[in-house]
C-alpha cells in the first residue's frame, strides 16, 4: 500500500499484522482523489474518516494538506494507525478511538467531506447516509462518500448524487443539497 499524491506520495505504508481490514487498492484511491482534486481545496478542507481501517484514506486526505478526523474502533488497527501517524509524521490527523456510530451521537464539529469504509458484512451498512446525514455533521456544501460492495446500491437515497467504481471497490456520493432538493 502507498500514498498516491500529496506531500508523502509515493510512501509506503505497512499495515499491521493480523489486520482485520480490506484496504481500498491503489487504483481506487487515486481515481477517488482524482475526482476530488476538481472541487476539493484539500489544505482548507477538514475531513472525517469513518471506520478508518488501514487509515489508508486519511493519509491521502492529509498528504494533501486537509486535517482529518479519524475514527477507529479495532485496537490493533488503531494502533497500526497511531504506528503510521508517528513514523510519518502526521501533524495534521487526530486519531479517536470509538465506534462509528457512537461518534456520530456526540459529535458536535461541522465537516466538509466524511468519508466511510464500513466492513462490507456490517448489519446496518445500508443505514450509514441516514446516519451521517441524522448526525448533522456535514456543511451545507459538505460531501459524503462511502465505499461500499457492488451488491449494495444507494442511488434511491435522497442525498445521493454520483456512484463510481473500480473493480471490486463501489464509491456512492452524496450531498445534502441533494436531499434539500426533493
Amino acid at each position: 500500500m502507498r500514498i498516491t499524491g500529496g506531500r508523502y506520495r509515493g510512501r509506503r505504508i505497512v499495515p499491521a499484522r493480523g489486520l482485520k481490514a480490506r484496504p481500498t487498492t491503489d487504483l481506487a484511491r487515486e481515481s477517488l482523489f482524482n475526482i476530488l482534486g476538481n472541487t476539493v481545496d484539500f489544505p482548507s478542507a477538514v475531513v472525517l474518516d469513518l471506520f478508518s481501517g488501514t487509515g489508508s484514506i486519511s493519509f491521502e486526505f492529509a498528504s494533501r494538506g486537509a486535517m482529518v478526523h479519524l475514527v477507529e474502533i479495532d485496537r490493533l488497527n488503531f494502533a497500526g494507525i497511531k504506528k503510521v501517524i508517528g513514523e510519518i509524521g502526521f501533524a495534521n490527523i487526530k486519531p479517536v478511538h470509538i465506534d462509528a456510530r457512537a461518534y456520530l451521537k456526540i459529535c458536535t464539529f461541522r465537516y466538509d467531506i466524511v468519508f466511510a469504509d464500513p466492513p462490507y458484512n456490517l448489519k446496518w451498512l445500508d443505514k450509514i447516509p441516514e446516519l451521517v446525514f441524522g448526525a448533522e455533521i456535514l456543511k451545507d456544501n459538505g460531501i459524503f462518500i462511502l465505499e461500499h460492495p457492488k451488491t449494495v446500491s444507494f442511488a434511491d437515497s435522497k442525498w445521493f448524487t454520483d456512484h463510481r467504481h473500480y473493480g471490486g471497490v463501489n464509491f456512492s456520493f452524496f450531498s445534502p443539497a441533494a436531499g434539500r432538493d426533493q
